[in-house]
């Protein structure tokens, strides 16, 4: 399917092949052009793609205008694994802005500002099919103005019940004076964000979000959670920590790498009653733009406060409710309940705390690869090896992980044998596909270990 061009682009054959784009008065070159982006239920080139982002370029151009933006690259198409660069490329065009971002490593990235459609056509150029601004304008990159509520659903939870919660999220956010924005993850779930004042440090957003999550939680236990560790989860998880700082969500009018090129696409609120993800991709979310506006138009001028939420956390801990799990690259933080899963949990048993003690989950590894087909078919081949095993699983108990490096992303399926007989788990086996692109890493790390270990004793 060849996208209609945007208007007002013109362009033109340069002598290598790539189409020079003029953009509002800039020339942006795309390279490769005719090279297939999606291949599979839908036939998307380059070229495609960076026509369909100028298409959509006033509501794309809105998620991300002044914000630094992480370049996930998709350099081989949707179908390939993608990779993570912080860093603004060295050739960039001179009108394009970059802003200066530190992390909690301690280390920092001159990262791309995006401010216009040129602008968006050219990251588009280098592979990013979806657009992963940070949540910090570039007048304070110090303090959020955005509350980010995920709504991500664990295996075999239905659509159905994801728009059960983001109606109740709804109802907090009204209670706490705060206007939510619904829209499609461009998956199977959902984001909500909330504009708010940027007075509020990181960790203090991301306070009101672990609040927020678990009053949700209360308030819809058996379809909402805000356990951390996928094991013990059930039905939507409100993933409080993509309000950490360097953490990042895809935006509106981002496509995502699923075969039919679906699209993370702005909702009035009347239309979760009756809306279908699937509905929203690259050859519909064009015309839908043009002819309703966009849903999320108005919201840089509805920035509340988090003051009562704050409130909320602060009742939560008064109440004996610490600090959750912070992401792997965090350093530990005060209050912090254990960052380990508590089926690798060691020794609990004998530590005095006042939480209640967790159960350890019987889990087992059965698939690691890049390409999260290949895991999914690996689940599949053991579950036929398994069969009667797998006939004792809830649709809960398959975990589905998206795991992430610092340049690398991969799928870890692990399977939870909580409802298998105990005489009848089976041991944990190689993982089939065995593919962990950071094994090599990690086995390096520990041989050098074990050498300063024998040097020292020497």
């Amino acid at each position: 399917m060849a996208m209609k061009r945007a208007k007002g682009e013109k362009s033109a054959k340069s002598d290598e092949g790539a189409e020079i784009l003029s953009v509002d008065g800039r020339e942006v070159r795309i390279t490769h052009p005719e090279k297939p982006y999606f291949s599979r239920e839908v036939h998307l080139t380059k070229l495609d793609l960076v026509r369909y982002y100028l298409a959509v370029a006033p509501g794309a151009v809105a998620g991300i205008r002044d914000r630094p933006v992480v370049l996930k690259r998709f350099v081989n198409g949707a179908e390939a694994m993608p990779f993570y660069q912080k860093r603004a490329p060295e050739g960039r065009p001179p009108w394009l802005r970059t802003v200066t971002l530190s992390f909690p490593s301690g280390r920092t990235a001159e990262e791309v500002v995006v401010d216009d459609a040129a602008g968006l056509a050219w990251i588009v150029n280098l592979g990013c099919i979806e657009l992963h601004p940070h949540a910090v304008r570039t007048g304070n990159l110090d303090c959020p103005d955005e509350l980010r509520i995920d709504l991500d659903p664990g295996p075999g939870v239905t659509w159905d019940d994801v728009r059960r919660v983001a109606m109740e999220a709804k109802g907090l956010l009204d209670e706490l004076g705060l206007r939510g924005w619904p829209k499609t993850s461009g998956s199977r779930g959902m984001h909500i964000n909330a504009r708010i004042q940027p007075h509020w440090t990181f960790t203090e957003v991301r306070r009101a979000a672990l609040a927020f999550s678990r009053e949700i939680e209360r308030r819809a236990p058996a379809i909402a959670t805000s356990k951390w560790w996928k094991e013990e989860r059930r039905g939507v998880f409100l993933d409080y920590n993509q309000n950490a700082k360097d953490r990042t969500t895809c935006s509106a009018y981002s496509v995502r790498p699923l075969p039919d090129a679906r699209v993370s696409t702005p909702l009035e609120w009347s239309e979760i009653p009756d809306c279908d993800p699937a509905d929203f991709t690259t050859r519909t979310v064009p015309a839908r733009l043009a002819e309703i506006g966009d849903p999320h138009a108005a919201m840089d001028d509805a920035a509340g406060s988090l003051e009562q939420l704050l409130e909320l956390a602060a009742r939560d801990e008064a109440a004996g409710l610490g600090d959750a799990p912070w992401p792997p690259h965090f350093q530990k933080m005060d209050g912090e309940s254990t960052r380990v899963a508590p089926s690798r949990a060691k020794g609990a048993a004998k530590k005095k705390t006042a939480a209640p003690p967790r159960t350890k989950m019987p889990l087992i590894v059965v698939a690691n690869s890049p390409d999260k087909s290949a895991a999914l078919a690996g689940l599949e081949r053991w579950k036929a090896k398994h069969a009667s095993v797998a006939s004792h699983l809830a649709a809960d108990d398959v975990l589905v992980d998206s795991m992430r490096g610092r340049s690398s992303t991969w799928t870890r399926i692990r399977v939870n044998l909580r409802h298998v007989p105990e005489a009848e788990r089976p041991p944990q086996e190689t993982p089939d596909p065995d593919d962990d692109p950071t094994r090599e890493w990690r086995e390096a790390m520990q041989r050098a270990k074990r050498k300063n270990t024998s040097d020292g004793d020497a």
